[in-house]
């Protein structure tokens, strides 16, 4: 497991909890790693007290700091979670029978927001269309072997978001050049704080869709300083 987290002492320790909790519902052992990056709270202290490992990466992208995290593990299966997220209690049964089954290359799960409303459901719907669903991926929480890993590099630093959306896209490419397919846990999704909509508002997305743009090209340092590396919650 690999959890990126920046100043998430409150919510570090019920997200590695919700791992232990599939963990144990899969009879299976898993090493988390918290990467930690530019913390400056106790998120640290908080994911070794819950059972995580903890590694450091400060570099302001996404991709480096879940490479620092995959580079640091020692498990041939590898799933990706962020800190503001919970894992669902059958996921790790999930991903361990879709590996263990030859078919699938690897893929993601769906997402479920903490709390709903018209904005965030409108929000989900158009994101699903602009970055979803045109390149048939889910992304959320990722699984997938080491070793595909590795071979097609790993997340693309030189995007600084929508870093997820890439690698899915590569994965699901190595997977047919191997033979596999790309799948989505549907019955494992994750639940996912919200956030950036309590600080932006439920309607922010649909009041600015250039941003899905600018998303995809995944180049654009203000917008990912705004939204993501500089953003305080």
């Amino acid at each position: 497991m690999v959890v990126p987290a920046r100043d998430e002492e409150r919510v570090i320790a019920r997200c590695v909890e919700s791992i232990h909790r599939a963990a144990d519902h899969a009879s299976r052992g898993v090493e988390t790693i918290v990467v930690l990056n530019r913390c400056a709270d106790g998120t640290g202290a908080a994911a070794l007290a819950a059972g995580a490992r903890i590694v450091a990466e400060d570099a302001r992208s996404i991709s480096a700091v879940r490479n620092a995290g995959v580079r640091a593990s020692k498990g041939a299966v590898v799933v990706t979670l962020d800190a503001d997220s919970l894992m669902h209690p059958d996921a790790l049964s999930e991903v361990a029978a879709a590996l263990d089954s030859g078919i699938w290359v690897g893929g993601g799960v769906p997402i479920r927001p903490e709390r709903m409303s018209a904005g965030i459901l409108m929000t989900g719907v158009l994101m699903a269309l602009t970055l979803g669903l045109p390149f048939g991926v889910s992304a959320g929480m990722f699984w997938f072997l080491r070793r595909d890993f590795d071979a097609i590099g790993g997340f693309d630093e030189r995007r600084l978001v929508a870093e997820d959306i890439d690698f899915a896209r590569r994965l699901k490419a190595h997977g047919r050049k191997t033979g596999r397919r790309f799948g989505t846990l549907w019955r494992a999704p994750i639940t996912t704080s919200c956030r950036k909509f309590d600080a932006f508002g439920d309607w922010f997305v649909l009041k600015r869709p250039w941003l899905l743009f600018h998303a995809i090209r995944g180049t654009r340092r203000d917008l990912a300083d705004k939204y993501f590396y500089d953003f305080r919650h």
